[in-house]
């Protein structure tokens, strides 16, 4: 991925895509914001830099991010895209960064099972314990795949990932809903991957934590947007 024939500098765009995808913001708010600082640049302009460069950006920061903890907490969101119901599967691990996430069309021990083999596979580890609602899909998926690991099936104790859809369903409002289900997974993807870098894991609790690490996830975006420029 290059920013060759761009008209605006690399900075600029990384800039526009960093308050779409952190801020509760729309393509035209972005527009706008931009503006108000003199640079002059289209809402659908915005929105064909973050088809094309999301997904780079993603991929980058999830090359340079941290191996993941050892729980993992599954869930699923229902999405409605052209009047068709769609579910979300997500894992997160316990301090609530997003594992990985699919979009499938059905809710049922082969779309858990999907979830869980790629997590297996990108991930590299087993975790020592997984947490799901009380759907029995996962535990079928888990048995199928014969993991060999302490399972815990309880609403009450999936809260880490069910707070986890909350920012998404909020972009989704915002968004009057996606378009078509390759758009809403290549969103999420991106969308995820930027928010892990952001938002502080679960165990940094005291206002100078935040602080740095706000500062450490600026630079490490810095470093990753760069990309060929």
């Amino acid at each position: 991925m290059s920013y060759k024939r761009h008209r605006f500098p690399f900075e600029l765009i990384a800039h526009a895509e960093w308050l779409y995808f952190c801020f509760l913001l729309s393509f035209r708010l972005v527009e706008e914001m931009l503006l108000e600082r003199g640079i002059v640049v289209s809402y659908e302009t915005i929105r064909r830099w973050s088809l094309k460069f999301g997904t780079a950006y993603a991929r980058s920061l999830r090359r340079k991010s941290a191996k993941p903890n050892d729980v993992w907490h599954l869930d699923d969101v229902r999405i409605v895209i052209r009047c068709k119901p769609h579910w979300l599967w997500r894992a997160v691990d316990q301090d609530g960064s997003i594992l990985d996430e699919i979009l499938q069309t059905r809710r049922n021990a082969k779309a858990a099972r999907r979830l869980l083999t790629r997590l297996l596979k990108q991930q590299g580890l087993r975790p020592v314990r997984m947490i799901t609602d009380r759907l029995k899909s996962y535990g079928a998926a888990r048995r199928k795949l014969s993991l060999s690991i302490r399972y815990l099936s309880h609403k009450g104790l999936n809260d880490r990932a069910e707070s986890s859809h909350l920012p998404l369903q909020k972009r989704e409002r915002m968004m009057q809903k996606f378009r078509s289900p390759g758009g809403c997974q290549r969103f999420v993807s991106a969308f995820s991957a930027i928010r892990n870098l952001f938002v502080p894991p679960a165990s940094i609790t005291t206002a100078l934590s935040r602080h740095l690490h706000r500062v450490q996830a600026l630079a490490q975006w810095n470093s990753a947007t760069v990309l060929s420029a």
